[in-house]
């Protein structure tokens, strides 16, 4: 199978470029979990290799089988809008956003804005001058609001410059949720230096490392997600690019985020909160910058994949419908990686219209709408293994009739876990 084109495995850390990187995680080769499938395209389905490593200079930790973007996002599936979690989400951020560091006459640039859904509660708070670059096409285009300038885009150091010239510095740069996704982070860390004011400011959400370790999060490992954050290592990052994180926060985004907020190390405007100094020494304390924590991940998580494929194939076996629910990255993950089939389970059900009927990468589980969940006997499905567990309070509460009928709600993450009652 060839992928040379599209597939570069690199060998120095993309932060620091030190050779001193040490595999912890081996996936094998897998198919892109964003690249759905329709019926028929199975035949030739490309699959890529996925390993993680540490850095042990930095302590970076990362996926070093980087793939092309053009592949990534040519036809994305993630519309950020459809999940009203993820709106109310975005509109307290928003808030905040506006609370702390704008006025109505700020220029906010968010890159990796998807369908607009920071963006959008912005300008309903009379933020006048807001950009958002993606590149993404399909999620770009399918966007009408005239109060947002839409780039399709990569952001990158020409991306900002050229943004500079036609709508001058920047008050506020922002990046959720995709800060983890791009292979050359030291350029798009120094575009981020192209665009700030010189006391402007930098905020990012990224899922946090220390969820990862700590609740065995390992479904949210695909090619797209690079990289994989502790604060330690943010703080190595941008200090090398002459930039500092003064406050941070945790946050429940995603099971388990940290926001933070950087500035250029020039500023004096920002000063550094306690709760940067608190959550240095927790990671310190926690080993973060430690190979051997790592290789501890590892070995716990070869016997959750053991445990989740017995736990599957027992109720199969008793001839009970076992399907999943949330076709998402991290679902794809998890069914690759545990080698998730017919034996375990029989189909996905998602609640994005765009992914209705077609395939899951590598595994091929076709996808429907939650009304199979109330379908006749024969397709309704008498277990639900919740792939979207971080948004479990948000399905169950959606789908109480489907428990009141007896049907029972399967938690893969943090460990497995059968929810029998409202209580379980």
């Amino acid at each position: 199978m060839s992928y040379d084109r599209e597939h570069t495995a690199i060998n120095k850390c993309a932060f620091c470029c030190s050779v001193s990187m040490e595999v912890i995680a081996d996936f094998g080769e897998v198919a892109l979990a964003g690249a759905f499938l329709n019926r028929g395209d199975e035949v030739g389905e490309k699959k890529y290799p996925m390993r993680v490593a540490f850095c042990t200079d930095c302590f970076g930790v990362q996926v070093i089988d980087h793939i092309d973007y053009n592949v990534l996002f040519d036809n994305y599936f993630y519309f950020s809008s459809v999940i009203s979690t993820l709106r109310d989400h975005f509109s307290a951020y928003a808030d905040e956003m506006k609370e702390r560091f704008l006025k109505d006459t700020s220029t906010v640039l968010e890159f990796g804005c998807n369908d607009g859904v920071l963006l959008k509660p912005l300008a309903d708070l009379g933020v006048e001058n807001l950009i958002g670059v993606d590149p993404a096409k399909n999620v770009i285009s399918s966007v009408n609001d005239s109060r947002i300038t839409f780039i399709n885009n990569i952001f990158s150091s020409s991306v900002a410059s050229s943004i500079t010239s036609e709508h001058g510095y920047c008050d506020l740069i922002m990046a959720n949720n995709v800060f983890a996704h791009i292979s050359d982070i030291n350029d798009v860390t120094n575009a981020i230096r192209i665009s700030l004011k010189s006391d402007g400011v930098f905020v990012f959400e990224v899922h946090y490392l220390g969820k990862v370790i700590d609740e065995l999060q390992y479904d949210m490992i695909y090619h797209e997600h690079l990289y994989y954050y502790s604060l330690i290592a943010l703080q190595n990052h941008f200090d090398r690019h002459s930039m500092r994180i003064f406050d941070v926060k945790e946050i429940e985004n995603h099971a388990g985020s940290i926001r933070c907020f950087a500035c250029l190390s020039a500023s004096s405007k920002w000063s550094v909160s306690s709760n940067v100094t608190k959550l240095r020494q927790v990671e310190l304390e926690s080993n973060f910058h430690k190979l051997s924590s790592y290789r501890e991940f590892w070995s716990r998580l070869l016997v959750h994949r053991q445990t989740l494929r017995k736990e599957l194939s027992d109720l199969v076996a008793a001839g009970n419908i076992v399907a999943g629910y949330g076709a998402s990255g991290r679902a794809n993950t998890v069914i690759q990686f545990c080698g998730l089939d017919k034996t375990h389970m029989s189909y996905m059900i998602d609640d994005g219209p765009a992914k209705h009927y077609k395939l899951t990468p590598g595994s091929h589980f076709e996808i429907f709408p939650s009304s199979i969940m109330y379908a006749e006997s024969g397709k309704r499905p008498d277990y639900v293994l919740v792939f979207a567990w971080s948004f479990f309070n948000e399905i169950r509460s959606k789908h109480h009739e489907f428990e009141s009928s007896g049907g029972i709600f399967l938690l893969p993450l943090p460990e497995f876990k059968m929810c029998r009652t409202k209580e379980g």
